[in-house]
């Protein structure tokens, strides 16, 4: 028997017989007489708004020739990425979010959409084709005008103009603002003169810069007349047809990397390189023939954010490409959990498979529950983004939400997925450090998206700040009645909370059944009433904390602000878990059928309570929760990890991942068929009477 990375696909079903014997707990929803899924249901759910798109890209991508081959040379993983561009091209991939104009789509959701499932096939070829297109053109679309789009969109879209997003510089990271590279211009030739003045401002981690890049979106402080109009973008070119570099222009290769090696990462750096004036792309902010800076936002600060908000695209597939990527991994540990068997039961009966050890439910359950509530808010997220980007809803208060719903998103779906990704490799022993079984190279892919379009901290520090700005606008022109109803609210809930009043009333309804009474106290409604006040407290106590910042020095305001970041980014984090809880729920709302509903309800419960669980001490410390009922969080869900073990197989079908989507031994049914190879044996061996007798039994008689 040989292992199979793809098995032919078998019949849809919705009943699973364990491979022989009597399994040591229900393995399926009809085993335990309980309520099931119905697995197609689920998966129109996951796929969300785009579900066409995601099916027609995981159609596209059952072709071998864009699957990740391991132990690839650099070299040879370069050029086999970039060949895979052509076929995105071919499959109308690279066209979705451009203009009809220049051989577009205009379907922005659709896009990102389609871009998310690239990671199924190799992670390289999905951020390769975000630099192309998300980055690179999205740059000289979103940032340019019309006599841009004209003279470079169809050639970024056919690939016949590959190019690099020059952004990022060694010395500053995710500080754009304070990047090195400038762009001053000449009035006598009307021309700008892009400059690296130092080394500390080479631009560096770029893809399509070591090698295949023929020009590069080339982000600068903007110079004329003496004045510096802060950070702007420019179309540079940097190599010829041939792929030499042009005059002026340096170039240095990044090499290994930790992952996504199929990348051509390199460095940039420019010598007093010329660009026509036609090359400032001045969307946001022209120059005129003499030199005369002009915007329409006349705001710095604001045009700055308003050029870095037309490229939140890259947040959001993040998101959703890590949230893709943590499935599979989860697929993966969860069908192989499920059909590998280890020790026996103590009852001299089959070895246990091993999804049905409490320790094993315990640690790739709660992940799960954790990847549902990712794909429903990342639907949400990109209906946001797709309204925005579309015109239907493009207002400052909705370009201002999307982007807060990026950054508090992207963080917590790249931190979970290096998370995750490690425990399934751990769950699957040394099965799951094999290569060809894709987790260990996941992880390696995937460790770089926690810092892709700004480091996590950053923006979760974006969220913090916004969360603050509408905790203050409550109060903006407030009256004396307002502000002292407000401080008595405040009084009395310190009362309420700290004073046991409320861990009074939690006692007496704990009184008797705790299974029941902690059932009925954290169902849905107090789940959200935690998580939501949890953040309410947070932002309120930093509030009150950075309060005396506004009479203070500068100097003195920013050591205020500095003592109290890590608190402002907690606080950040935990608004993501509420906006995934309340996303999950959303999503499972609507439901109709019956069995579908209780056990995805079940899932967005387990959800809950494991970031209830996870800030315990919180809850204790500010008295939310009594200690009895604290204490029963963890019995609870434990409950719900037998309820959902029968379901588990189902919930991860329903990501309806294909053989050829992924590729993993473990995960195709060779471990099945090797169980069932072995128990043949030893039962054959029993009914010949040919079974050696175990020492400990003879020891006994």
């Amino acid at each position: 028997m040989t292992d199979a990375a793809v098995r032919p696909k078998k019949p849809a079903t919705n009943t699973r017989t364990p491979a022989g014997g009597a399994p040591t707990a229900a393995h399926t929803a009809a085993e335990a007489h309980e309520p099931r899924i119905h697995v197609d249901t689920v998966t129109d759910l996951l796929l969300g708004t785009w579900a066409q798109t995601r099916r027609e890209a995981r159609e596209m991508i059952k072709d071998p020739a864009l699957w990740k081959i391991e132990g690839l040379s650099v070299a040879d993983h370069r050029e086999r990425v970039f060949g895979q561009l052509q076929t995105l091209v071919d499959n109308n991939g690279s066209r979705r979010a451009f203009p009809k104009k220049y051989g577009g789509l205009e379907d922005n959701g659709a896009n990102l959409a389609g871009f998310m499932e690239l990671v199924l096939a190799d992670p390289s070829l999905q951020i390769k084709s975000g630099v192309q297109w998300g980055l690179f053109g999205s740059a000289i679309y979103q940032l340019g005008t019309e006599k841009h789009h004209d003279a470079w969109l169809r050639d970024v879209i056919e690939l016949t103009l590959p190019g690099a997003f020059a952004m990022t510089e060694i010395g500053h990271g995710s500080d754009v603002a304070a990047i090195g590279t400038t762009a001053t211009y000449d009035p006598e030739t009307e021309e700008f003169v892009i400059n690296t003045p130092f080394r500390g401002a080479w631009k560096d981690y770029l893809g399509n810069a070591a090698v295949h890049g023929r020009a590069a979106t080339v982000f600068a402080q903007l110079i004329t007349g003496g004045v510096n109009y802060g950070v702007h973008c420019f179309f540079v070119p940097i190599r010829d047809d041939e792929g030499n570099m042009l005059p002026g222009v340096q170039s240095e290769d990044d090499g290994v990397k930790g992952g996504l090696n199929g990348i051509d990462n390199g460095r940039l750096a420019f010598d007093h390189v010329r660009v026509p004036r036609f090359n400032l792309l001045n969307r946001y902010g022209d120059v005129a023939a003499d030199g005369t800076y002009s915007s329409d936002i006349p705001v710095p600060g604001r045009r700055f954010f308003t050029m870095l908000g037309a490229l939140v695209q890259g947040r959001v597939s993040l998101d959703g490409a890590a949230t893709t990527a943590t499935a599979l991994a989860l697929h993966i540990a969860i069908t192989y959990a499920g059909q590998r068997r280890q020790f026996d039961s103590g009852s001299g009966s089959d070895e246990v498979v091993l999804l049905d050890y409490g320790k094993h439910q315990r640690r790739l359950l709660p992940r799960l529950a954790q990847v549902y509530a990712q794909f429903f808010a990342n639907d949400e997220l990109l209906r946001t983004f797709d309204g925005v980007f579309s015109g239907r809803t493009d207002t400052p208060d909705e370009r201002e939400n999307l982007e807060t719903l990026a950054a508090a998103l992207k963080p917590l779906s790249t931190w979970n997925a290096l998370d995750t990704i490690q425990e399934c490799r751990e769950a699957c022993g040394g099965s799951g450090f094999m290569a060809d079984n894709r987790l260990v190279g996941l992880h390696h892919d995937l460790d770089v998206y926690v810092t892709f379009e700004g480091d996590n901290n950053v923006l979760l520090q974006l969220v913090g700040k916004r969360l603050l700005n509408d905790f203050a606008k409550q109060f903006k022109g407030a009256d004396a009645a307002k502000l002292a109803s407000f401080a008595a609210k405040q009084t009395a809930g310190k009362v309420f909370h700290g004073a046991g009043l409320r861990q009074l009333g939690q006692a007496v309804t704990d009184f008797g059944s705790t299974a029941r009474s902690v059932e009925l106290g954290l169902r849905a409604e107090q789940q959200h009433e935690l998580l939501a006040e949890r953040v309410r407290q947070m932002i309120e106590d930093i509030a009150g904390r950075l309060r005396p910042a506004s009479k203070a020095s500068p100097a003195e305001a920013a050591a205020i602000f500095n003592a109290n970041q890590a608190e402002l980014i907690e606080a950040a984090r935990a608004h993501g878990e509420l906006l995934q809880w309340e996303a999950f729920s959303d999503g499972i709302a609507g439901i109709s059928d019956p069995g579908t509903a209780q056990v995805l309800g079940w899932l967005r419960d387990l959800f809950g309570l494991h970031l209830i669980e996870k800030h315990l001490a919180w809850y204790l410390i500010n008295g939310r929760l009594s200690a009895q009922r604290a204490a029963s969080v963890s019995k609870y869900i434990d409950r719900l990890l037998l309820r959902l073990r029968p379901h588990a197989q189902d919930l991860v079908d329903a990501f309806a991942f294909e053989p050829e989507h992924v590729r993993a031994p473990i995960a195709s049914g060779a471990e099945q068929e090797r169980q069932r190879e072995a128990r043949a044996y030893y039962a054959d061996l029993a009914a010949a009477g040919e079974a050696p007798v175990s020492e400990k039994s003879l020891k006994k008689k």
